[in-house]
């Protein structure tokens, strides 16, 4: 199973749980936000680690990148793009 489709399995579970939603989004606040969105994850029973997440986000964001423009340095910055726990925790507020 890919990152992505752990993503969506939490994000289903963080959908149903409105206190595990908040757990994620308390990481925020903490010294070590991925360590501990990582941590809390695999409380739920899905493994996601550090690296995970942040080659997820470099790999989506280089596919994008590559989408765009032809792929050339000229390509439009694409904020918070690459950072998948920033992306993650954006659609968790929106079910709020």
């Amino acid at each position: 199973m890919n990152t992505g489709d752990l993503l969506e399995i939490l994000r289903e579970k963080a959908k149903a749980d409105s206190s595990l939603r908040g757990r994620l989004l308390d990481t925020r606040s903490s010294a070590t936000p991925l360590s501990d969105f990582c941590k809390i994850s695999r409380e739920v029973g899905v493994s996601l680690s550090e690296m995970d997440m942040i080659e997820f986000g470099e790999s989506s964001y280089a596919a994008m990148r590559r989408s765009t423009n032809g792929g050339g340095e000229n390509a439009p910055l694409l904020q918070w793009e690459d950072d998948a726990y920033e992306m993650f925790l954006m659609e968790l507020e929106l079910l709020k």
